[in-house]
Parts: structure tokens; C-alpha cells; sequence
């Protein structure tokens, strides 16, 4: 039996399996992660408020890998041999037909004293984390901020970062703590979120002056203390740092043989195929993809590049042409707790609509999401 090997166990493996299993009924498909669980990671900006707990979105994968006939190996990856044909872990070797690797990016942990900063998007421990600390605070001046991948323009998450920012405003206020706290958002990017469109860059500075939040933008990043931020402009105060590094592909890519970018990711083609490998597929954050230098890092992103790659690799198995593509697409809601803005943009377009209603719509749309995993 054909057997085609998923990494990972995020957005892009578990649409990746889903449409495998779709269009092929027979083939065997293991998936290897650390753990049969989804991490539900766009509403770990909702812990800190306490809108979410770490439970709600903690989601076993038991039910969905039934469903659709997939056999879980419980390991941490370590290398690739042969070619892609063997996955090396610590459990054991697994081997394959072919393989598609959707298990993730990795943060650049490399600025000095990045150990005194909390990067939500690290899972449920680091929101948690933030969360308590918030709320053991009386007063004091709070951080928030996100760098980039210099040699990968597309790796970097800010969409949260703003979130965040937004919704630790609007907490305060909730809690009459607002008056006692100082916010300051800082980038080294003159304007920050500039992939969101030139529209959306304004929209934000906007709302963050009309929220009284601080900003120190344009400097390059030097590092951090337990007690501030140091940038090529100047070093400031903060009692607690929030910080969302910029991506690279995982450690073990290094042992994998395959052609990597200059940024540390997988080079990929417009089919999602691992360029020099034959029957290596990749999606999500640990691929470097033909595009513009706005390609989100996003579920949705890794959504469409998962089923394209499902398509493709069954044709590929068969001995077809390969003719599946993904769009370009960047989708979000930047949530503030009590309304959203919606940011939309293609190649032709970029819209950016602000709402009450949209807050509802993401809350929304994170019940249709688990629904098939709960």
C-alpha cells in the first residue's frame, strides 16, 4: 500500500490529511508529531482576558484521526535520510512514499536577553503565562512589539502582536486599570504591518494613537533586559515585554538534505513541491514559496497551500502532471475583544473594514473551525 507521511499535526497537516483521504480512500497515511493534539492557536490571544482558557483550545485529535483513517506516530522529528524516504525521530525511523511537511516554523530566539520576553504564539503555557503576570500587575509600562526574518520577508507574525496590543487596551479599560498602565508598541519597521497594505498601516496607527498607546518605530532591535527594550534608536522602560520574533524552518531542517532558503525555510514551488526532491512536498510555515513578499504566514495560508499539495502529490504518485497552484491570499481579523477589522488582500485588492460585528464573526468562525475536531 502507498504510504504518504505527514510532519505535523497543525492547520496545514490536518487539511493535508483530510483531503487526502478525500480523493484517496486506500492510501495509508501516517502523521508524526510530538502529539495527538491541535493546538487552536489564533484565539491564544483571547487567554490573557480570559475569554479562553487553555482547555478551550486544547483539542484531542482521537475523534478526527478515526474519521479519517490516520495513523498517529507519537515522535519529534530529528532529520530526514534517503532522500526524504526515511523520517529519522526519536522514536524510530518512519518510512514513506512520499511525504509532505507541514510541521511549522520556528522563532529566531537570537537577540540578547529575548528570555525576559513572552511570545504568545509559543502555545497555551506562554498566554497563560502573560495572562497571570498581567494580572498580578498594579501598574507599570507594558511592551508589546514583533520583528521579522531579514532574509524572509514573508516569515513574520504580526497580526497577533496587534491583537494583542488592542485587546490589552481594552482589557485595562474593562478593569479600571487603564489610567495606570503606559502601552508602547515598538517595530523596527517604520511602518509596521505594511504587508497588511498601505490602507491598513494607517488604520492601525490611527487606533493605536486614538487608544493613547506609545509607539517607537523605524529602530533595529539590539536586545532585551528584565526591565526594557533596547533598539539602535534608544532603549526605553517596560515591566513586562511581548514580543513575536521572526520565523526560520525547524532545527532539524538542517539534517534533511533538502535545498533551503537564505531565510532557513524549505524552497518550494508554486505546486508546493520541495525544489531537487522528488515525491517531498511542503506546506504552511516551513516552506519558502514563489510570491509576493506579503504571502502571510497564516492558517488560512497554510489551508490552501495543504490542498494543492494533497492534489498534487496523489497525481505525482500516479505517474500525472502536477498542475495544482494556491492562491495568494491574506485573510484576517485583527480583534480588539469588543469589535474587529476585517483585512482582506489579493493581487488585485486590499480591503480593510472595521466592525463591532467582526469580533462575533472570528468567535464565530473558531466554533465552525472545531467543530469537526470536538
Amino acid at each position: 500500500m502507498t504510504k504518504i507521511v505527514i510532519i505535523g499535526a497543525g492547520f496545514g497537516a490536518l487539511t493535508t490529511a483530510k483531503t487526502l483521504r478525500k480523493h484517496n480512500s486506500k492510501v495509508d497515511i501516517p502523521m508524526v508529531a510530538p502529539k495527538p493534539q491541535f493546538i487552536y492557536a489564533p484565539s491564544l490571544i483571547w487567554i490573557p482576558s480570559g475569554l479562553r482558557s487553555g482547555d478551550d483550545l486544547r483539542i484531542s485529535l482521537d475523534k478526527f484521526l478515526k474519521k479519517y483513517n490516520i495513523d498517529f506516530y507519537q515522535a519529534t522529528v530529528t532529520e530526514l535520510q534517503d532522500n526524504g524516504r526515511t523520517v529519522v525521530t526519536d522514536n524510530g525511523n518512519v518510512e514513506n512514499d512520499a511525504l509532505v511537511i507541514a510541521s511549522g516554523g520556528r522563532f529566531i530566539k537570537k537577540l540578547p536577553g529575548i528570555e525576559h520576553a513572552i511570545t504568545i504564539c509559543e502555545g497555551i503555557s506562554a498566554a497563560e503565562t502573560y495572562r497571570d503576570r498581567l494580572k498580578a500587575m498594579d501598574g507599570g509600562t507594558i511592551a508589546v512589539g514583533f520583528g521579522g526574518n531579514p532574509k524572509e520577508p514573508s516569515a513574520m507574525r504580526g497580526g497577533p502582536m496587534f491583537e494583542l496590543l488592542f485587546g490589552l487596551d481594552t482589557q485595562l479599560r474593562r478593569e479600571g486599570r487603564r489610567d495606570k498602565f503606559k502601552i508602547i508598541f515598538f517595530n523596527p519597521a517604520p511602518q509596521p504591518g505594511k504587508r497588511l497594505g498601505e490602507k491598513a498601516v494607517g488604520g492601525l496607527l490611527s487606533e493605536m494613537k486614538k487608544r493613547d498607546i506609545e509607539t517607537h518605530l523605524g529602530h533595529k532591535m539590539k536586545g532585551f533586559t528584565d526591565h526594557s527594550v533596547k533598539t539602535e534608536g534608544g532603549e526605553f522602560d517596560a515591566d513586562m515585554i511581548l514580543f513575536m520574533p521572526g520565523m526560520t524552518g525547524p532545527a532539524w531542517l538542517a539534517e534533511s538534505g533538502l535545498e533551503l532558503s537564505a531565510g532557513g525555510m524549505i524552497k518550494a514551488n508554486q505546486h508546493c513541491q520541495a525544489e531537487g526532491a522528488n515525491l517531498v512536498y511542503v506546506v504552511g510555515d516551513s516552506g519558502s514559496f514563489p510570491g509576493p513578499d506579503w504571502m502571510p504566514k497564516q492558517a488560512h495560508m497554510a489551508d490552501l497551500q495543504a490542498v494543492a499539495a494533497s492534489k498534487n502529490i496523489l497525481a505525482d504518485i500516479d505517474g500525472k502532471a502536477v498542475t495544482e497552484t494556491f492562491k495568494v491570499e491574506l485573510i484576517c481579523i485583527v480583534d480588539t475583544l469588543n469589535k474587529g477589522i476585517l483585512v482582506f488582500r489579493n493581487i488585485k485588492r486590499t480591503i480593510v473594514l472595521p466592525c463591532k460585528l467582526f469580533h462575533y464573526a472570528k468567535r464565530f468562525f473558531e466554533w465552525m473551525y472545531l467543530r469537526e475536531y470536538r
